[in-house]
């Protein structure tokens, strides 16, 4: 008798540790993702708001993850030529490195996105000075733009996330408290549809945008200047050595910005016998887009040879500025132990133009109580 119950114990102990330990591997499956991320390194405390990391997957594999800190995405893992996921975005595998250096990888950008020269705007002649943070400017919202806030998240499902924030009156020197939702949704057509809404209770000025930085190789060790790039643009908006734009609208007729027809990102980078592109040590531009906000209308596309890989971009907003990784320096050590250096990924942030509040005669972005705010940006993946 003593010898069945001491048999029976130990089979109870055996089934016991075996279950903990089918727990814990069931565990750990669901806490890491398929670009590697472990979902606790995303999860902590910043300001008395909880952080996380949330998952989105579609029926062909693809899978997004995004953290509300920043509203970033962190990973897009899509397929390549051979069927293989690469993640083709930069960006880091815990929280505490999005911390630790300013950064807007993957970032929802606000409360306005690009440049406002001299840190000013003027609404209904009432004139508010913004933190300069860049040449005298300020650069997508301030240092304590939306980048570096931590989002409410209203909804999160493996199709889609939808952020919150509540930019108070005042808040980096803008007037009026702004009420923003960003809704990320994965499509079964491998697009992320990115839509952006926002309220106000007093005359403002909103310019919403995604700062992803892609590379397409699926490996950010890799240079971005083989990649080809099209640009549905007739022209752009030149700047001057701080990069704030003239207020001119030029053709790129002729030029090295003109995109028009898909060419080589690195074909003509460097020739800095063109005064724009040695001012922004590369591309660094807004392009004003032929589509006349027809979200369906593609704006934009940067296409792999070596992965196969190619993005599409599509908006309702009447401009896109691309950047090049110019000042990515090697400094940045970021998924899988990618050293992010100089041109190393390309951004296609879909946008008003560059400092609109200060030249009346571009596309307004100015918000009035009992209006609503709508912005989209598509980005689009495939194989070509």
């Amino acid at each position: 008798m003593k010898l069945k119950l001491r048999n029976f114990l130990l089979l109870s102990i055996v089934i016991l540790v075996s279950s903990c330990t089918s727990k814990q591997k069931e565990a750990n499956v669901v806490e890491t993702t398929k670009s590697g991320l472990v979902k606790s390194n995303f999860q902590t405390v910043i300001d008395g708001d909880s952080t996380n990391l949330y998952v989105l997957t579609n029926k062909n594999g693809m899978e997004v993850t995004v953290t509300n800190f920043g509203g970033r995405i962190v990973s897009v893992m899509v397929p390549d030529k051979d069927g293989n996921l690469k993640d083709v975005v930069l960006g880091f595998d815990n929280i505490d490195d999005y911390k630790a250096v300013d950064n807007n990888f993957g970032a929802t950008i606000g409360r306005y996105g690009n440049r406002l020269a001299n840190g000013k705007i003027n609404i209904y002649g009432v004139e508010y000075q913004l933190p300069q943070n860049n040449f005298g400017h300020t650069l997508h919202g301030g240092p304590a733009g939306y980048h570096n806030k931590v989002f409410n998240v209203l909804h999160a499902d493996d199709e889609s996330v939808v952020l919150t924030y509540l930019s108070v009156d005042g808040e980096e020197g803008f007037p009026g408290n702004l009420d923003v939702k960003v809704t990320m949704t994965l499509t079964d057509d491998n697009a992320i549809d990115i839509q952006y809404e926002a309220v106000t209770d007093k005359e403002t000025v909103v310019n919403l945008t995604n700062h992803s930085y892609f590379n397409l190789s699926g490996d950010a060790n890799n240079s971005i200047l083989n990649d080809v790039l099209m640009i549905n643009a007739d022209s752009f908006t030149p700047v001057d050595d701080t990069f704030m734009t003239t207020g001119e609208i030029a053709p790129v007729e002729g030029t090295p910005m003109d995109f028009r027809t898909p060419t080589a990102i690195g074909e003509r980078i460097d020739d800095y016998d063109y005064e724009q592109l040695k001012f922004g040590d590369g591309y660094d531009h807004n392009w004003v887009l032929n589509t006349a906000g027809n979200v369906s209308q593609l704006a934009a596309t940067v296409y792999s040879p070596e992965s196969g890989i190619q993005l599409e971009v599509f908006t309702n907003e009447p401009g896109v500025q691309v950047y090049t990784g110019n000042f990515l320096n090697g400094t940045n050590i970021g998924k899988y132990g990618a050293v992010y250096g100089k041109r190393n990924a390309i951004c296609l942030e879909t946008q008003k133009y560059p400092d609109t509040p200060n030249k009346p005669d571009w596309p307004s972005a100015s918000l009035l109580p009992g209006d609503t705010y709508n912005s989209r940006c598509i980005y689009k993946f495939s194989v070509k």
